[in-house]
């Protein structure tokens, strides 16, 4: 028998041996039998990879436990972890966001037909939500010039919009709270003030 068919024939006994075990450990680390199932196919892979460089037999087990808790710490930091297996489809209707699409892609197109530094104020102050002032700091400008250029780049694709036939939506109402009357004596004492 040769080396190669002696380490198959090792590596099938461990995993005759020690699998249910391990199988056992993965559930209580990940919850779910299908993913228990995964995660121990993965790590007897991983275990048969370092077969050779183990050595002893003794040696074969704490090595395959540490490899199921580390692949089972990395699964449970991506940000998917996987499917999950349901006996019962959700069968609803989602909406088509066909025309959503269509104008998403016009108003891009007409976004990147602005000049460089209106695009850029335009992607600075309502993709990355900077603030006015935090947008003129990033581009090297005054806080009036990123005022004029959003609002010429605004008023540039309100106008291309409205040629293409999309309207524009109506401005939300900004405070929450009802404002105090005040009366015009008042308003004069408060600007001498």
């Amino acid at each position: 028998m040769d080396a190669d068919s002696s380490m198959e024939a090792e590596f099938r006994q461990f995993v005759a041996a020690r699998s249910a075990a391990l199988l056992r450990t993965a559930y209580l680390l990940v919850g779910d039998w299908a993913h228990a199932e995964d995660l121990l196919q993965a790590t007897l892979t991983k275990t048969y990879l370092a077969w050779r460089r183990l050595g002893e037999i003794e040696s074969v087990e704490p090595y395959a436990r540490r490899v199921l808790v580390t692949t089972a710490t990395s699964w449970w930091r991506r940000r998917w972890h996987g499917e999950r297996p349901t006996a019962v489809i959700p069968d609803r209707a989602a909406p088509d966001r066909f025309d959503e699409r269509v104008e998403r892609q016009a108003l891009w197109r007409h976004v990147r037909a602005l000049p460089a530094r209106q695009r850029a104020v335009l992607v600075l102050r309502f993709y990355e939500d900077l603030t006015e002032a935090e947008t003129a700091r990033v581009l090297g400008v005054a806080v009036g010039t990123v005022k004029s250029q959003c609002a010429r780049a605004l008023a540039s694709l309100r106008s291309q919009l409205a040629e293409g036939g999309v309207e524009a939506a109506s401005r939300p109402v900004l405070s929450a709270a009802p404002r105090q009357a005040v009366e015009p004596d008042q308003r004069a004492d408060a600007g001498r003030a």
